[in-house]
């Protein structure tokens, strides 16, 4: 298939690589136009200076950016080159709002839009492990899953366009619960004086079990949180949540108060860091103490 893929950063770049390696005809465009030429040179795709040139005859059009602005423009760049019937995937987190418009604006130009944001983090991308929510048209996705599930372990059909971004959502909120949990954990852990090492290996064989307490538990506890999705891009989440519930009538008390403590890391310094710095936070308040 021919495809089109804008945004190639830690997700957007392997998993446009993918794709190659999977014998598609995949050109990359990146807003920094040396980060698309550094990715069609070791990815072994093909470089493309404008959004329109990435479009230009694809049958399959896939967003990674960064947020509603980011998707309106390209897709509204992307749109008239594409071929008649295309599809465009749209892997950013974004709200419901933006995705339903989308869909609308490729309906009237005789394309499919679908909102397909992922979970699993850039290992997941790295590792074609990622899961995706799509909402849209399902016979638009069935076309494309094929294609997905070259970096993907999963893809499921959520319902109608925004769908798939009010799923991400759902996802994003357990998330941020789970990760305030495993920094209060490893906080208590430490102020008890307990080996952290110890610790994880009695409790993560029960029911505290996590994907984050096992991936993010070592870390938290050594204090290193230079990698991973950061805390800035967490925010960035949870701010289309809220702005959602204020809609929706759903109360997320423990959502509010997490994004809150987000804001106090991002003031220490921490707004790239991964989001089990929850723990910093907290180690800074006891160092205050």
């Amino acid at each position: 298939m021919k495809i089109g893929f804008a945004g190639l950063g830690v997700m957007g770049g392997p998993m446009a690589r993918h794709l190659v390696t999977a014998g598609h005809d995949v050109a990359g465009y990146n807003r920094s136009p040396d980060k698309a030429r550094a990715w069609a040179e070791a990815a072994g795709g093909r470089f493309a200076a404008t959004i329109g040139e990435a479009a230009t005859g694809a049958d399959l059009f896939i967003l990674c950016v960064g947020n509603d602005d980011d998707v309106r423009a390209v897709a509204a760049a992307a749109l008239p080159s594409l071929n008649k019937g295309a599809v465009i995937a749209d892997h950013t987190t974004t709200s419901a709002k933006v995705a339903r418009e989308m869909a609308d604006l490729a309906s009237g130009q005789g394309a499919v839009f679908i909102d397909a944001p992922v979970s699993g983090g850039q290992a997941g991308a790295e590792n074609g492990q990622l899961s995706i929510m799509a909402g849209g048209d399902a016979a638009g996705l069935a076309r494309i899953e094929p294609v997905l599930m070259h970096y993907a372990k999963a893809v499921k059909h959520m319902g109608p366009s925004g769908s798939g971004q009010l799923t991400k959502m759902v996802n994003q909120i357990a998330i941020a619960g789970v990760v305030q949990g495993l920094a209060e954990a490893v906080h208590f852990a430490q102020a008890a004086g307990l080996d952290t090492d110890a610790v994880y290996d009695a409790v993560s064989r029960g029911a505290a079990q996590s994907w984050q307490m096992d991936n993010r538990w070592k870390t938290a506890a050594a204090g290193q949180f230079e990698f991973g999705f950061a805390v800035d891009w967490m925010r960035k989440d949870l701010g289309l949540v809220l702005d959602e519930a204020r809609s929706n009538g759903a109360h997320l008390a423990l959502t509010a108060l997490v994004d809150q403590f987000y804001s106090e890391v991002q003031a220490m310094g921490g707004a790239r860091w991964d989001t089990s710095s929850l723990t910093a936070r907290l180690q800074g308040r006891s160092n205050r103490s």
